[in-house]
Parts: structure tokens; C-alpha cells; sequence
């Protein structure tokens, strides 16, 4: 079986749409495709008392979500073996009188009476999806909740949505998980975030994983650019702040700052560096950078950021290269130079 793979990218917020691809969008109305959630969440919520009943039901749900819900009771609420019925009622049955899961598949009730919007813009998404990966099959998407545990995981033939982890910024469950999750992530868990974090987990497990043999800077940054510029092929509409995970203020800051960002980079002889400890920081979430800027205002992920303007302006200057062509080129030192990017 195909093993379950927790995703926690937490890339989001909401700008003013920043600049997209120059190019024309390939009409992808034609694609017949369309995107339908299942609401295991709100047959979990049904999640009753009593042997006879969470037996009827873990039964019920083990048929109709086969994989899902295998890999949902050992793995995301790590509840035990569906196959052994009497571990599991005892362990669901404790889990129904908890106070904390029934306020918990109240909220998500609440945020996410509809998944329409949701339905409507995977659907759009995985149209470009599709169009740049035609052999790409479309999955089951399953909607749950698991006790912030994870948020988009991917398995045998589905993708998961945790709605516990999209609840809004202002969630009342996200303070009480600030030893875990910090705020610079938590706030990032808003209902417009699923179908980027979504297409963002397809995209780094299924479709273009990233090499084993990327090892230095200039490698990770340009994976990391090539993502991003597939998130800008594939959902052309969504704000930059979405796909990186940048406040507005964050963006705004890498922007007027990239030039000194890059000559910095270039001045710690940071682009073919080795040294996982030394470089992670640049590619990995944070509230800040803290080499660069005064007061904690600059942005995290500086690798990340310089090799998405990177392959931003590489695909500028190779106009007629496709994208599938782009993840395709496995020589980053070509891309850079091919590029002529100088950090603007």
C-alpha cells in the first residue's frame, strides 16, 4: 500500500494579485473535469456511542472509503487497526465523549456548511492540472478533520483535506497549539488556502518530486522556483502572498530589497553550498530572516523567493518553453546562467 505522506506546507494570505505570467492562458474550459469532495467530515461528526453502533459505522465507512479511512484510523487519529473491531470501538467510543471533538466538528460545521467554492476552484485548478499533465489521474478528494494532525495528506488514489487546519486565523483552537504550530504558520490556516496547499501537495509528491541528487543552494532554489512557477501555471488567479506564504508586508520588503538579498547571497558564497545545516534556514517556514533586515521585518525563505524571480525570468527570457519542458531541465547551473538573473 502506498504509504500516507502528512503535508504541511503552509504557504498563504491574502494581496492585491501581484504579477502573473505575461502569456496567454490555454483555454482549459474544454476538459472535462470536475472536482466533487466527499464529506467524511460530516460523517464523522456522526461518530456515536456504543458498540453496536461505532461498530455499523467504522463497517460503513471502511467500505466507502476504503484507502482514506484505513489510512485516517492509523495514521491521522492513530486510533488503532480497523480491522480489529474491538480495539477500535473502545477507542472511538472515547473519542465520541470528548468535548473537544464535538466542539471541533462543531466549528467545522460552521466554516464549511458548503464546499462549492472549494469544489468550483479545484475543479479550475486541476483543469490547467490536466492540461499541462495529461496522463495525471484525477483522485478522490475527502474532507475530514483529525485533530490538527494534518493538512493536505496524500495516499492511494485520494487527497485529503484537513478543514481543521483551514478554520480562519481566528480560529479559537489555533492559541492553544502555539507550542506546535506557531502563529506565523497558524495564520495562515484560512478556507482560501485548501485548493493552493492542495494543488501545492499534488504538485511536490505526485507530479514533481524533488531530487534526491539536489543537494547545494542553487539547486534547492531552483526546485523550489520551478513549484512556484507550476503554482503560477496552474492557478493563474491566486495572489503571489497564497503560493509563498508571505504576508503583504513580507513581499513587499523581498521585492525592494531582492538585489541586496542576492548580493548577499553571492558575498556568503550561500549558492553551492553543501552545508544542510547552514542553508535549510533559507528554504524552510520562519517569521523572519534573521541575518537580514532591522525589527524582524524581512521575509522568510529567501532561497525559496530568489529561485522563483529566477525561474520567472528564465521562462522571460525562453518564451517557448513549456512547463513540463522546465521541470524537465535538471541543470540548475544552466538555469541560472540561461536566466541572466542578477537578483532583478
Amino acid at each position: 500500500m502506498k504509504k500516507i505522506r502528512p503535508f504541511f506546507p503552509m504557504l498563504l494570505v491574502v494581496l492585491a494579485a501581484s504579477c502573473q505570467h505575461k502569456k496567454k492562458l490555454p483555454d482549459v474550459s474544454h476538459i472535462d473535469l470536475s472536482v466533487h469532495i466527499e464529506r467524511f467530515d460530516q460523517d464523522l461528526a456522526t461518530l456515536g456511542q456504543g458498540n453496536n453502533r461505532v461498530a455499523a459505522q467504522n463497517r460503513g465507512w471502511s467500505e466507502k472509503y476504503g484507502v482514506f479511512y484505513n489510512d485516517f484510523i492509523r495514521h491521522m487519529l492513530a486510533a488503532g487497526d480497523p480491522s480489529d473491531s474491538v480495539e477500535l470501538q473502545a477507542t472511538l467510543n472515547i473519542i465520541a465523549t470528548q468535548k473537544d471533538f464535538h466542539a471541533l466538528s462543531k466549528a467545522v460545521e460552521r466554516t464549511f456548511l458548503s464546499l462549492e467554492r472549494q469544489e468550483k476552484e479545484l475543479t479550475e485548478a486541476f483543469r490547467y492540472v490536466r492540461y499541462y499533465f495529461p496522463d495525471y489521474t484525477l483522485p478522490r478528494f475527502i474532507s475530514f478533520f483529525s485533530g490538527f494532525s494534518v493538512q493536505a495528506p496524500i495516499g492511494e488514489g485520494y487527497v485529503g483535506i484537513g478543514l481543521d487546519m483551514f478554520l480562519g486565523a481566528d480560529s479559537e483552537f489555533y492559541p492553544a497549539l502555539i507550542k506546535t504550530v506557531p502563529r506565523y504558520l497558524s495564520r495562515r490556516f484560512t478556507p482560501e488556502n485548501i485548493t493552493p496547499r492542495v494543488v501545492e501537495s499534488v504538485l511536490r509528491q505526485e507530479l514533481y518530486p524533488q531530487a534526491d541528487t539536489d543537494n547545494n543552494t542553487l539547486q534547492h532554489m531552483v526546485y523550489q522556483g520551478k513549484v512556484l512557477l507550476a503554482l503560477d501555471s496552474i492557478l493563474p488567479h491566486v495572489n503571489d502572498t497564497l503560493k509563498i506564504g508571505y504576508t503583504g508586508k513580507q513581499l513587499e520588503w523581498a521585492k525592494a530589497y531582492q538585489p541586496e538579498i542576492w548580493s548577499w547571497f553571492l558575498q556568503e558564497e550561500l549558492l553551492y553550498s553543501t552545508d544542510y545545516l547552514r542553508i535549510q534556514k533559507y528554504f524552510t517556514e520562519g517569521p523572519f530572516t534573521a541575518e537580514l533586515g532591522e525589527h524582524n521585518e524581512s521575509a522568510p525563505k529567501l532561497g525559496t523567493y530568489l529561485g522563483w524571480m529566477m525561474i520567472r525570468r528564465y521562462m522571460e527570457q525562453h518564451p517557448d518553453v513549456t512547463l513540463r519542458e522546465l521541470l524537465a531541465e535538471t541543470n540548475a547551473q544552466d538555469i541560472l546562467e540561461k536566466s541572466k538573473f542578477r537578483g532583478k
